[in-house]
């Protein structure tokens, strides 16, 4: 309790201190820039001069003197009348505008702002000068009147959001505006002629630098910084005129800034991280629709080769995800869920909270996270190469998948056993890793083989037979730390969307993992369907709560039929309770990432004006950030105390003695170099597993066969030292390593005359 009341002491006067350092930039900003305060000059709702052509306009008409008289003329927003327009139009593919205006003083003027809501594309123009465009052509070239946008872009206001902003170049605009008469022209395109809708409404907005009043207060909604520093580091993505597409990467360049710990980043800084080439697309599916967009992106050379760096602190690798929480108002959920996972000692993405810039425009706050992979830092697992076709190397790796088919199909096929609770709802299984048709059929055919022997073997009546049953096929412990997390999370899509599985080759191991983990925005109560809002109840029993096209093997039905399975998910569960789930543990991990965000978070919903508004599938709408925070909180603490009260399955704790103790030691377990006993590897001798391995402060000892003996234990240091002896017929044994120091330990586990010998190692 002192240490949370430290905590939250530090963080208010963290609070504090930002506070400070976020006014002492934005008067900074503001001076540099000389602004005293913001006008508006042109409003959507203004009359406008419009035109809907059928041959390419004049083109002098984006000119200040460009007589429009035959033009028509519209009260703003125009489109087709969908709820967001107030003068209709008939469908066309392009809509053409513009807006006079006048200036009485240009040398009050230091800085101006367009902010446009638009479906699907524009380019604007200030006085026949182009001064911002979106989703057509490229900068400098003036589309034709029946060119189509190149990606879709819905409006945001009719549904409660802001328009795009951009900030106008200060050199062009001061070299552009004048005195008198200047006009606003804005070319709108549609995605096709039959589309459901356009939408163009647009406003002008001038910084003023003395008190004069010349022009209109600005909207509601209105707000203008300048983003020039953060505690986070920045990431600048330069596309040079060309457009961000879905499934076509196109070459941008990079820069990263990144002065590294608690060092202050500052846009002017040069690009220290990264300075380069990449490729770049968007991602996502359902996510697509948002107007703050994630992508997918890798870093090349100047030949556009894969180019492995290190970013932000992170191995080297050319794969990289911008993950774009929007709908995530705290903006942390998939950050703290690998953050868990990581915990409890298995690859989860790594992260870095960071600030984006497209283009130079502020995108707000921005994950930048490893993409799932193989790799040595990654799933590391063994390459499968075109050679590796009978044997062991044939046995992996290969890293697999339920999920969507956004990106397309490779390698695939449907489970033979049909999900529980559903008719027709088959699962479909992908192969990740190698990648789309890089693998050979027989490789193919090896691993669908194999995990069709893994359900058929689980759904079958000897699923528990020591040689028999599906044990002999997955790594249980994987299975286990993976419902856990799924389940503590609640993820509505958890277990039957961005679901991970890999393989490595039979002479590592060579049994089915599941992870890492991947996707978990919906999570922690942040989704208002299908139950997803609720902290009761198990996440796993999906498809009996709820029908959707995508659902939920019948894994986790069969595997809580499994007493031993339940008792070690139990037991893992309970010792996991006690350090990386205990409630205080998981509040610390997300008061670090929220005082990482203190002021970030501020800029983001300036930029994404959503906190008041529902973003689907929000269960939760909190009206302010620490709000937010305090249901993530609130909804986690009930969660872990309901998991706590219905996790089913039994555990016996073998708490040890204290290393201090003088401990006797069990002659049967004495084994002396010239012993009968018999020193046996796995495989030939009874079952154990250790996990987890490195281990911080809790192991658990499972013996994966049924034995009545009782068996001995002995925990021996480097130097040979016996420092606890147990004897036990339990199943499991749980051993608390607190008070052990760091370092390798050998565990001997003797039944009978047979004795497996192991090494724990003590993080």
């Amino acid at each position: 309790m002192l240490f949370k009341i430290l905590f939250q002491y530090i963080h208010h006067m963290n609070k504090i201190t930002l506070l400070i350092v976020l006014i002492f930039f934005s008067l900074s900003s503001l001076f540099s820039q000389n602004v005293d305060h913001w006008e508006t000059v042109i409003f959507d709702n203004d009359n406008w001069k419009y035109l809907t052509p059928n041959f390419e306009p004049d083109t002098n008409w984006r000119k200040q003197n460009f007589d429009d008289s035959s033009w028509n003329t519209g009260q703003g927003g125009i489109g087709y009348g969908d709820g967001d327009d107030n003068t209709i139009i008939a469908s066309t593919i392009s809509l053409y505008l513009r807006k006079s205006f006048n200036i009485t003083d240009t040398s009050k003027l230091s800085m101006a702002v367009l902010n446009i809501d638009y479906d699907d594309a524009f380019v604007a123009y200030l006085n026949n000068v182009e001064i911002a465009r979106a989703n057509v052509g490229v900068v400098g070239d003036h589309p034709s009147f029946n060119q189509a946008s190149s990606s879709l872009h819905e409006a945001q206001m009719y549904q409660g959001g802001n328009p795009n902003q951009y900030v106008l170049d200060i050199s062009t605009f001061k070299n552009t505006i004048l005195p008198g008469n200047n006009v606003l022209s804005i070319q709108v395109h549609n995605e096709s002629s039959s589309s459901s809708d356009l939408t163009a409404r647009a406003f002008f907005s001038l910084g003023i630098n003395d008190p004069s009043m010349d022009y209109s207060p600005n909207p509601s909604w209105f707000s203008m910084f300048v983003f020039n520093s953060s505690n986070l580091p920045i990431v600048n993505i330069n596309t040079n005129g060309q457009n961000i597409l879905d499934n076509t990467r196109i070459v941008a360049d990079l820069g990263v800034i990144y002065n590294g710990g608690t060092s202050r980043n500052y846009t002017s800084d040069p690009f220290n991280n990264y300075n380069g080439k990449i490729s770049i697309e968007y991602r996502g599916s359902s996510s697509q629709g948002f107007p703050k967009k994630s992508f997918s992106l890798e870093t090349q050379d100047a030949l556009g080769e894969n180019n492995n760096v290190s970013i932000l602190d992170m191995p080297i690798e050319n794969d990289w995800v911008l993950y774009a929480p929007y709908s995530d108002k705290s903006l942390i959920r998939n950050v703290l869920t690998y953050q868990l996972g990581e915990s409890l000692d298995r690859y989860a993405p790594r992260t870095q909270l960071c600030e984006l810039l497209i283009n130079n425009e502020y995108q707000g706050v921005y994950v930048f996270t490893e993409k799932v992979k193989r790799d040595d830092n990654r799933v590391d697992i063994a390459k499968l190469t075109v050679n590796d076709t009978i044997g062991d190397d044939l046995t992996g790796g290969y890293i697999l998948k339920i999920d969507k088919s956004t990106n397309g199909f490779g390698f695939n096929w449907d489970s033979p056993i049909l999900p529980p609770f559903t008719t027709n709802a088959n699962i479909n299984f992908k192969l990740h890793y190698p990648k789309e048709n890089k693998e050979l059929p027989v490789q193919s055919a090896y691993i669908e083989n194999y995990v069709t022997a893994f359900e058929n073997s689980l759904n079958g009546p000897d699923f528990t037979d020591s040689l028999l049953g599906y044990r002999n096929f997955i790594d249980v412990s994987s299975f286990i730390d993976f419902f856990i997390l799924n389940e503590v999370t609640r993820n509505v899509d958890g277990f039957r969307l961005s679901t991970y599985f890999y393989k490595d080759k039979d002479s590592k191991g060579g049994k089915l993992s599941l992870g890492p983990l991947w996707d978990f925005n919906l999570a922690f109560g942040n989704a208002d369907y299908c139950q997803g809002s609720l902290t009761t109840g198990w996440g796993s029993d999906f498809n009996q709560n709820c029908s959707d096209t995508y659902t939920i093997p019948f894994w986790w039905n069969k595997l809580k039929t499994d007493t031993t399975y339940i008792n070690e998910l139990k037991c893992r569960w309970d010792s996991l309770r006690v350090h990386q789930m205990h409630t205080d543990s998981i509040f610390l991990s997300i008061d670090s990432l929220v005082v990482q965000l203190d002021e970030s978070q501020e800029r983001n919903f300036m930029k994404w004006s959503i906190l008041d508004s529902y973003v689907w599938p929000n269960n939760y709408v909190g009206l302010s950030y620490e709000n937010e925070i305090t249901y993530l909180k609130n909804w986690i603490e009930d969660r872990v105390v309901w998991m706590d009260d219905n996790m089913p399955g039994n555990c016996i704790y073998v708490e040890p003695e204290p290393v201090d103790t003088v401990v006797t030691p069990i002659d049967t377990t004495v084994i002396p170099i010239d012993s009968t006993v018999s020193i046996l590897e796995l495989n030939e001798a009874f079952k154990v597993q250790i996990y987890p391995n490195p281990a911080k402060d809790i192991a658990t000892i499972a013996f994966q066969d049924y034995s009545i003996n009782e068996r001995a234990l002995n925990i021996v240091d480097m130097n040979g030292a016996l420092l606890h002896s147990y004897r036990s017929a339990e199943k499991q044994v749980i051993i608390n390593l607190t008070s052990y120091p760091k370092g390798v330990y050998f565990i001997s586990i003797v039944e009978g005359d047979v004795c497996v010998k192991r090494k724990l190692v003590k993080l």
